[in-house]
């Protein structure tokens, strides 16, 4: 182990809790990522990504090689097993993780912040563009929801397919309500009131 606190990331905590189930190769880890819906949370479409993850996770003494084995339909691999550190840790990241909103800089609220750079009308086109995104979005998950309640996946294993829909559905109300008042004039502001605005704190 290093000196310092092991470092958490989505990832590394997912591997780590796959690991707590059995043994596992680096492609294992991604299969079962797929088959248990949780690429929508954690992105393991770059296998050097993972690789990297597993790779730091066995330096700092978090997982082990538990075996290499090797036949003829598949290169070398190397089998991982989550030490009783890794156990720890992993149990630790997610206490944390839930209990404690992060302080996080997501795009589109900066990108919100900055709406003034448009006009009214155009920032009703882009806010409907989004809302279409999210629309697609939500019948996606809506989907990914039922395929997976009719695999037999229990809900716990389905938490974060479930939070994903409901804060996705929660947006897209949120951005149709702000179409609706800048289409209706509802939401609307003057130049002098942004000119005061900016001008305030440099004259106190």
């Amino acid at each position: 182990m290093t000196s310092s606190a092991p470092r958490s990331s989505p990832l590394a905590l997912t591997v780590l809790a796959l690991l707590h189930h059995k043994p596992l190769h680096p492609y294992g880890i991604q299969r079962l990522v797929k088959d248990w819906g949780k690429e929508q949370v954690v992105n393991v479409s770059q296998r050097a990504s993972l690789y990297r993850t597993i790779e730091r996770l066995n330096r700092e003494g978090l997982i082990a090689v538990r075996e290499t084995g090797r036949d003829q339909q598949y290169p070398e691999r190397t089998v991982y097993e989550v030490t009783g550190a890794g156990r720890e840790t992993a149990r630790a990241w997610l206490k944390e993780m839930v209990s404690a909103p992060k302080q996080e800089f997501p795009e589109f609220p900066a990108a919100l912040s900055n709406l003034l750079l448009l006009t009214p009308e155009e920032m009703a086109d882009v806010l409907e563009r989004r809302a279409d995104a999210l629309a697609e979005k939500l019948d996606g998950l809506e989907a990914a929801m039922a395929a997976e309640a009719e695999r037999g996946l229990p809900r716990i294993t389905r938490l974060e397919t479930e939070y994903l829909r409901t804060v996705t559905a929660a947006e897209l109300e949120w951005v149709r309500a702000v179409v609706d008042d800048l289409r209706a004039g509802g939401l609307s502001w003057s130049t002098e009131q942004l000119d005061a605005l900016a001008a305030g704190p440099a004259q106190q």
